[in-house]
């Protein structure tokens, strides 16, 4: 019989409430042994991991990892929301009553981790000393030791954390149990994996998985899910799926910053990483804060504030290379301690290569594994084809590995919000960039975010995959209360942020070409878009936003034909006209919903109206 107790104290582990939930669920779990960790046990661990053959060296102070072949993303559909009042169903937050939730993830879990190690990981989701760091404490336990070096990259971690919180049972409650990988039933009618937030409980439960968001539990499930319910709750902040980002005019001496949502293979990663354009480097520096998750709140000066609650960076490795996204190649440069997943490796060299990082793969197939395991050179002809890397393969660094930093990204403060962006992939319709300086339009314009539906994949030929401020997976209430929140929140400001639509994807309806060339010159529109928050251009006013004039953008150094740039500068109006009905079809789905957001719609497509009789 394990001595909780005594472990714990040997810890420094001194909250006692923390004790009490550790040995309940110790209990539960059958665990063999306890151990508590921090970031100073990496090492260490990294070490244990590599000799049970866990993870295996990837070159120098590098690792890599590979999980069960049908445990290598999110699982939405198992994904849940508890709590105790049915009034918190959603469309997308797939809610259940929380009692029946909690019964049957206690019941999986009874017993699963006999054998095996119980990992207590104490975290904080937020620099310490924050105003929301009181929402930011948590504690996993996880069965799975690479789990705790994924923690230790993604959070900070340690008993410093939670041992002199001001509500010592503040605390959200994180338990992972792997469970038996190989026979759960992944897909199949007898799934049994469940990834639970209790969300008015400030409990996640989570069994069946070792694959990212499914188990590093202060990511999505703490950082999106609960801490979303949270913001709510209090009435206090927002919790979003948002990139971070910083820049700073050398000349001048101005720093805005942009936070911005984008749904999967929208550009959000390489865009909050992003550098300066060559021929503007001399001027503009940018500075990376987060990729993927952003809290915001009111400061007491009436400026939104933000701040990335992560330590690290959990990123997509497919099409990552020095053209798409240089920053990130340094941030999993040898040295950096980073740990890839799923992609494909050489058992020989070392050597680990992924769809996109170069135009071909290795020559040499000796000693090469796909993502599975199996040997490259063993391939079948029908199988010569297939990816070496799973698409959702993936890389693991801390913040500090990434080279443009900024200076202040761990600042309790946060950083004050000066333009707020929603962007998705879309052929036509959306122009480069629209602004809009309503807040209630801006909401709106976040509510209808979508990136395109393919007819063969969804039936949905022309129209967009609606996903309400990028956060459509990890919605932890209903959507009508959620816009209001939106609307309390940034109402609340007495200096409010820019809202923007951007789009770097428009395609040529004839021969198919990308008509803006992306990736580093994407700060040309931002550039424009804090310029007209400064009042030094003013830009088109179109029915649905300001658009910048040729003019006005900076396209010093740009590389693009200007029957291009004229398209990307215009707006199709038949094209909104058609898309204004999928929109209010979309928020005719959600109860609740402002008046304010329906008053925008109605603007927006009288205006499209008016428009159209116009011409």
């Amino acid at each position: 019989m394990v001595d909780v107790d005594a472990i714990l104290e040997a810890a420094h582990l001194k909250n006692d409430h923390v004790r009490e939930y550790v040995r309940y669920w110790a209990g539960v779990t059958g665990a063999d042994n306890i151990e508590v960790v921090s970031a100073e046990d990496d090492d260490r661990l990294i070490q244990e991991a590599l000799d049970a053959s866990e993870i295996l060296p990837a070159g120098d102070g590098l690792y890599y990892s590979r999980s069960y072949y049908k445990d290598t993303a999110r699982s939405e559909e198992r994904t849940i929301v508890a709590t105790s009042n049915p009034a918190d169903k959603g469309v997308y937050n797939n809610w259940y009553p929380a009692d029946e939730m909690k019964a049957k993830l206690t019941g999986l879990m009874t017993g699963a981790s006999a054998g095996k190690t119980m990992y207590v990981i104490p975290y904080l989701m937020s620099a310490p000393g924050s105003p929301l760091e009181k929402y930011a404490a948590g504690v996993e336990l996880t069965d799975n030791r690479t789990v705790v070096l994924h923690m230790n990259r993604m959070a900070r971690v340690g008993v410093e954390y939670i041992n002199n919180l001001a509500d010592p049972d503040s605390f959200v409650r994180a338990v992972h149990v792997t469970g038996d990988l190989e026979n759960l039933g992944q897909g199949t009618p007898e799934d049994k994996r469940y990834f639970v937030t209790v969300a008015d409980e400030r409990t996640i439960l989570h069994f069946g998985s070792s694959y990212g968001g499914n188990a590093l539990l202060g990511k999505i499930a703490h950082g999106l899910r609960q801490a979303a319910y949270d913001g709510w709750a209090s009435r206090k902040f927002l919790a979003e799926q948002f990139m971070l980002l910083g820049i700073t005019d050398k000349v001048t001496g101005k720093k805005w910053h942009i936070a911005g949502g984008f749904p999967s293979a929208s550009g959000k990663t390489n865009l909050a990483m992003t550098l300066s354009p060559d021929a503007l480097g001399d001027r503009y520096y940018v500075e990376f804060y987060g990729d993927d998750i952003t809290w915001m709140w009111v400061g007491e000066d009436g400026r939104l504030y933000g701040m990335n609650p992560e330590n690290g960076v959990f990123g997509v490795a497919k099409d990552t290379n020095e053209k798409t996204n240089p920053t990130a190649i340094e941030a999993i440069a040898p040295g950096t301690k980073t740990i890839f997943t799923n992609i494909a490796y050489n058992e020989k060299t070392q050597d680990v290569w992924f769809e996109g990082r170069t135009v071909d793969p290795p020559e040499d197939l000796d000693g090469w594994l796909d993502w599975k395991g199996g040997r490259i050179a063993d391939r079948s002809p029908v199988e010569k084809k297939d990816p070496w890397a799973h698409p959702n393969s993936r890389f693991t660094s801390t913040l500090a590995n990434v080279p443009n930093v900024a200076a202040d990204y761990d600042n309790p403060v946060g950083v004050p919000i000066d333009g707020i962006i929603f962007g998705g992939r879309t052929r036509d319709r959306e122009p480069l960039i629209r602004a809009i300086t309503d807040v209630a339009e801006g909401v709106y314009d976040g509510l209808t975010l979508g990136a395109e539906a393919t007819f063969a994949a969804d039936g949905l030929d022309g129209q967009l995959r609606y996903d309400p401020m990028s956060m459509r997976p990890f919605m932890a209430y209903p959507e009508g209360p959620y816009a209001a929140h939106w609307l309390d929140i940034i109402g609340a400001c007495t200096d409010k942020p820019i809202f923007a639509h951007v789009n770097w994807f428009q395609r040529d309806a004839e021969d198919g070409h990308f008509l803006w060339p992306g990736y580093r010159d994407n700060l040309r529109a931002l550039l424009w878009l804090m310029q007209l928050r400064d009042g030094e251009v003013s830009g088109l006013q179109t029915p649905v936003g300001i658009l910048p004039t040729e003019d006005e953008l900076s396209t010093v150094g740009l590389e693009i034909e200007q029957a291009d740039l004229d398209e990307l500068l215009s707006l199709d109006i038949d094209r909104w006209r058609q898309e204004i009905g999928f929109r209010q079809a979309h928020l005719e789905q959600f109860a609740g919903l402002p008046e304010e957001i329906w008053t925008a719609h109605r603007r927006v497509a009288q205006a499209l109206e008016d428009e159209a009789l116009g011409d």
